[in-house]
């Protein structure tokens, strides 16, 4: 089956892995949609990767790139990619990669009974224990404070009906804006289904999402969110 596809990749200084990321996801694109597009949301980076996108848009129109002014901590870099989707599928990974396309298609399956696939590691992606104490304390208090039992919910791998997602307010700003989507999601009636996978380890660039400005800005948007909610 073949599919409509907005590929969304948040981005923040990617300039090492962006370009084979975008020659990747062109080509499983070819295999197994029918039209797609792929929107790099650039959240002000400052390595030039995004100057890549947007010379390599120039020959590919259907590689968008939208750049924010202002770094958001990943949260607003990734509802704006959202927000530019216009397929009825859109498929969310990071702008590294961590998914093999065996597990995009495999993924892409459970929508004949789910509204919404999740992706979870079936291994521990980081060893170190302050990063295991700090995921089990957010995981706790998401299932506590709202109810969601996804086994990994910041992981870099959601695929969406765009129905599911359409005309979202998102506040957050930070990697809390997953936790925010599938509130929504729920509150809206939509299914979902949970995928186990393996990701790709990171060969370039570094991840951003353990800055101590982006963990800090987290747990402010979990309690914005909670209060308002």
């Amino acid at each position: 089956m073949k599919y409509d596809i907005s590929f969304v990749l948040p981005m923040y200084n990617e300039a090492a892995n962006i370009e084979s990321t975008l020659a990747t996801v062109s080509r499983i694109a070819g295999e197994i949609c029918g039209d797609y597009e792929i929107i790099v949301a650039d959240d002000a980076s400052t390595d030039g990767c995004g100057d890549i996108v947007e010379t390599l848009s120039v020959s590919e129109p259907r590689i968008k790139c939208v750049r924010l002014q202002k770094n958001t901590k990943f949260g607003g870099a990734l509802a704006a990619g959202l927000r530019h989707a216009s397929k009825d599928i859109v498929i969310y990974t990071d702008s590294d990669l961590p998914v093999k396309e065996p597990d995009i298609k495999a993924a892409l399956e459970l929508l004949n009974s789910a509204d919404v696939v999740t992706g979870y590691s079936l291994v521990i992606k980081d060893s170190s224990l302050k990063r295991i104490i700090m995921s089990k304390v957010y995981n706790f208090l998401v299932e506590l404070f709202f109810n969601l039992k996804i086994r990994d919910i910041n992981s870099g791998f959601k695929i969406y009906r765009r129905k599911a997602i359409e005309g979202l307010e998102l506040m957050s700003r930070s990697p809390f804006v997953d936790v925010e989507i599938f509130a929504e999601i729920v509150k809206r009636g939509f299914r979902i289904a949970q995928y186990g996978l393996v990701f790709e380890l990171r060969t370039k660039g570094r991840s951003s999402i353990s800055r101590p400005g982006v963990v800090a800005r987290t747990f402010f948007d979990m309690l914005k969110y909670r209060i308002g909610s």
